[in-house]
């Protein structure tokens, strides 16, 4: 019912619209059919414009097209320096993304909005950068072919034959601050393709042959205008809305059909949809529900789902609508939905009944103002019409027996009252018994105590009394007003009574999808999801409820639910078909009606993502569409839970693809320098050896010698970190702990690598009481011998290298010195990641395992390791073993 007011949700909504747009950044899309049609020329002319207008315009990716023209609206403008990518050995240049969000232009010129990125950028989509442009507050200009709509892309591929890959959500162009449209003649866009301004010369002959035939470009170039069209006119509507215009604005046809539980409202609906499709426009079935029909017979009712059923199947919306005044609530609907066109049936009650009812027709063609009203016979159907027989279906006895006994209470209670009040105030005794039974009963039985209270009161209580005669003709009033006061309360009881189970309903169903939509909310897994909608569905409609997902192979199949039976085949079927086609099948619906239950596809960003099942108790629920709708919004909801998690699972897996491609190059880096390089000095020490045989002196041949010594070792343990590294990330490597000393370990390292040291001063610092500590010798020999050849490596030579240990708080502290260039600011923590390498040095670099496999050991013992810069120059890594107290040994141990 429509009180007047304006809906507090939709003044919310525009505010927090209008907060969003003030920080918001503005998208304008140069809009066309096709390539070629100056959708860049025009977006850099209009950019060309701002820049003299003092706006600070950057071009940040403009297709290298072969058109000077083009080219030279370039000229002048700021250019974004291009991001270079390394991909499958080939050079990409992208946008630069962080580079533009740095610099923070008023506006950014970015062509080709449906473009897809190289692996390696921020994002995989150049429209997602678009919106963070847009989210930092700045404006962008782009292109884009109608075609890559995510909407049109199947009608695309069917018209063309061509399917295109890369698309732009509708939302991305629906949201846009403004679309421009780039229009051009298919025989003018073909000439611009045959004269080599779209593509190069050897491509032109097999594009005008394929995608470029002219009945393809007059199809894309429909599409095109009519989607910018329903652009436009959506924003007329939000404009409307805003400016809380209530007259129609006739700049699209819009058809409405007042439908109702008539035989002959079939006709008018078939009727209905001729004429919407021979406008080439929406329409719309209404009914509206008033207090005398809110409770209609069952004959009505069956025939007024049949009306709306059959709307709905011919391509037309259904609407539900409450209140006491249905004229009213039919041109208020009319007029906040922009309807043109209001089409009913012709009167067909009597004269008598219109005049002392009043005429539906006569009312809305009154009221109706600018929207144009057809009164129309409808369709003529074979055989006889339908005959509506004057007599109503009996309607039950009881409440009026009810009411009856009700008048006689109110006169039983007069009769007490009689002796000491005036008989004008035994009017309210009656008046309160309508009340009652106007609350209890609903009009008709109300309207009946009305009609007897002034009878009783007449016969009962006014001179001469046990008649219906008056002696004073005052009383003639009192009996007027007392009936109309009756009448009208009975009337507003009812009216109320039937607004507040309208709300209830409303707030039922509110209640519903706000705890269905709060518990999808939060959860995380496919089974999370499909316990919220089994359970919130299954409560709110008793039904039985399963849901069908598809599984590896792409087969939809059982994913849980409370259906108790084994699926039968048939049930699989109708299931699979709703899969397959996108459509509700099954019971209650015109595809497969003959099913146990109702299947409703679950449809998420024009995907389908699984199939919803509900097995009524009742099979008359679905019947009803509002029913259905409410159902439809479940499904929804589910849908867009189920694409949230499979897109959050595509993310994941793109982030795996993408750190395995990292590994792999960096691996693929490692394995062609840091094993070639040793390998070479083997090989080449070697081959001299072979070559000089005895001509080469002792000292020589020990020098080369020892350099075969020294590479092997190097590659030895470069294969040993990579063979630990796979180790501790498959948790494959066991400790083999035992009581080890220190000084002894520390030892060892430095006798291996003694020839690395000779330019260098160690010192080492162990105390001569200092604990032995539980640890696997090998692995913790191998941490320090990676961190002592670190520590050469990236220090100077001559510079000194320290070596300290200590236990402070039950722990034993090594930490390991140097005097080179330090850490990079920032870098402390990510020297320990795989294959870093440090920049602080110019001599030969290490594959960056070494430094991880310390983490992953030390880590593996129970210990931490951390670095850090020294005050004076130089960094300093420690590390920390749990120290615990040696068992006793005897004195021959």
């Amino acid at each position: 019912m429509n009180d007047g007011r304006p809906d507090p949700d939709a003044l919310l909504a525009r505010v927090r619209e209008e907060e969003s747009e003030q920080t918001r950044g503005k998208l304008k899309i140069f809009f066309g059919a096709a390539p070629g049609v100056g959708k860049t020329y025009a977006m850099l002319e209009a950019a060309r414009k701002e820049g003299k207008a003092g706006v600070d315009v950057v071009i940040g990716y403009v297709e290298p097209h072969i058109r000077p023209e083009t080219h030279s609206l370039t000229l002048g403008l700021d250019f974004l320096l291009r991001k270079v990518v390394q991909y499958r050995g080939a050079t990409l240049q992208e946008f630069d993304l962080e580079g533009a969000l740095a610099r923070k232009p008023k506006l950014v010129i970015l062509d080709e909005l449906a473009h897809s990125n190289a692996p390696g950028c921020t994002h995989a989509k150049r429209w997602q950068d678009v919106d963070e442009l847009l989210q930092a507050g700045i404006d962008v200009y782009t292109t884009l072919n109608v075609q890559h709509l995510e909407s049109l892309n199947d009608l695309v591929a069917q018209i063309t034959g061509v399917r295109v890959r890369e698309t732009v959500p509708d939302s991305v162009f629906e949201t846009a601050h403004e679309v421009e449209l780039v229009d051009l003649p298919p025989d003018d866009l073909i000439e611009r393709l045959r004269e080599g301004k779209v593509y190069v010369p050897n491509l032109v002959e097999r594009a005008v042959e394929n995608f470029f035939r002219k009945g393809n470009l007059y199809a894309l170039r429909e599409l095109a205008l009519r989607r910018t069209a329903e652009r436009v006119n959506a924003q007329m509507e939000d404009f409307r809305r805003q400016q809380s215009i209530d007259r129609t604005w006739p700049t699209a046809e819009r058809l409405l059909v007042c439908v109702g539980p008539s035989p002959l409202s079939s006709r008018l609906v078939r009727a209905t949809r001729r004429m919407a499709a021979g406008l080439r426009c929406p329409w719309v079935a209404v009914h509206v529900e008033i207090p005398a029909t809110a409770n209609p017979a069952p004959a009505d009712r069956d025939r007024l789902l049949s009306n709306l059923r059959l709307a709905e199947q011919l391509g037309g919306q259904t609407v539900t609508l409450s209140g006491a005044n249905p004229v009213d609530e039919i041109i208020h609907y009319a007029r906040a939905n922009n309807v043109s066109k209001i089409v009913v049936g012709k009167p067909r009650d009597a004269l008598w009944r219109e005049l002392l009812r009043g005429s539906f027709v006569y009312d809305l063609a009154r009221k109706c103002g600018e929207i144009d009203l057809y009164i129309i016979s409808g369709d003529r159907e074979e055989g006889p019409a339908p005959r509506e027989t004057p007599f109503a279906e009996p309607k039950p006895l009881l409440p009026y027996l009810w009411s009856t006994l009700v008048v006689a209470a109110c006169t039983g209670v007069g009769w007490l009252m009689f002796q000491h009040f005036a008989a004008v105030n035994l009017v309210m005794v009656y008046l309160l018994g309508v009340v009652v039974v106007s609350l209890r009963f609903g009009r008709g039985p109300s309207i009946l105590a009305s009609v007897l209270g002034v009878a009783a009161f007449d016969f009962f209580f006014i001179p001469p009394r046990w008649t219906f005669a008056v002696e004073d003709t005052q009383y003639l009033f009192t009996f007027a007003v007392m009936l109309a006061t009756g009448l009208v309360i009975s009337s507003l009881t009812a009216r109320r009574k039937h607004q507040i189970e309208a709300a209830r309903q409303r707030e039922r169903r509110t209640a519903t999808l706000y705890a269905l939509s709060r518990d999808l909310a939060v959860v995380q897994s496919l089974n999370d999801i499909v316990q919220a909608v089994v359970g919130h569905v299954g409560s709110a409609f008793e039904a039985s409820v399963a849901v069908y997902l598809p599984g590896p192979d792409k087969r939809l199949v059982p994913f849980g639910g409370t259906m108790q039976e084994q699926p039968t085949e048939r049930d699989e079927s109708v299931a699979h078909w709703a899969f397959d086609h996108a459509q509700k099948a099954g019971l209650g619906t015109g595809t497969l009606p003959g099913a146990d239950s109702l299947y409703l596809p679950l449809v998420a960003s024009k995907v389908v993502v699984g199939v919803l099942g509900i097995k009524p108790g009742d099979g008359d629920r679905f019947r009803d569409p509002g029913q259905i709708h409410l159902l439809e919004m479940f499904a929804g909801q589910a849908a867009a839970a189920v694409d949230r998690i499979n897109l959050a699972r595509q993310a994941e897996r793109g982030k795996v693809e993408v750190e395995t491609e990292r590994l792999r190059n960096a691996l693929l880096s490692a394995v062609s320098h840091d094993l070639r390089t040793p390998l070479a000095g083997i090989a080449g020490a070697g081959s001299t050896l072979l070559e000089g045989g005895a001509s080469l002196d002792a000292v020589t041949q020990r020098e080369l010698l020892q350099t075969i010594i020294d590479e092997s070792s190097s590659l030895n343990r470069l294969v040993g970190n990579l063979l630990d590294t796979t180790r501790l990330e498959a948790g494959a490597l066991k400790l083999n702990s035992d009581w080890q000393s220190l000084e002894e370990l520390l030892g060892v390292v430095l006798d291996r690598v003694g020839r690395q040291l000779e330019n260098h001063q160690v010192t080492t610092q162990i105390p001569a009481n200092l604990p032995l500590v539980k640890a696997d010798g090998v692995l913790l020999q191998q941490v320090l011998l990676n961190l002592i050849e670190n520590a050469a490596k990236y220090s100077p030579i001559g510079s000194p290298i320290e070596i300290s240990a200590s236990v402070q708080n039950r722990e034993m502290l090594v930490a390991l010195a140097d005097r080179g260039q330090g850490l990079t600011p920032g870098e402390e923590e990510r020297i320990f990641d795989k294959f870093h390498r440090s920049t602080q040095t110019s001599g030969r670099v290490g594959a960056g395992l070494g430094l991880t496999v310390c983490k992953g050991v030390v880590n593996l013992h129970g210990g931490r390791i951390w670095a850090e810069n020294r005050p004076g120059g130089g960094a300093v890594f420690r590390f920390t073993l749990p120290s615990e107290a040696p068992p006793e040994m005897n004195a021959e141990e």
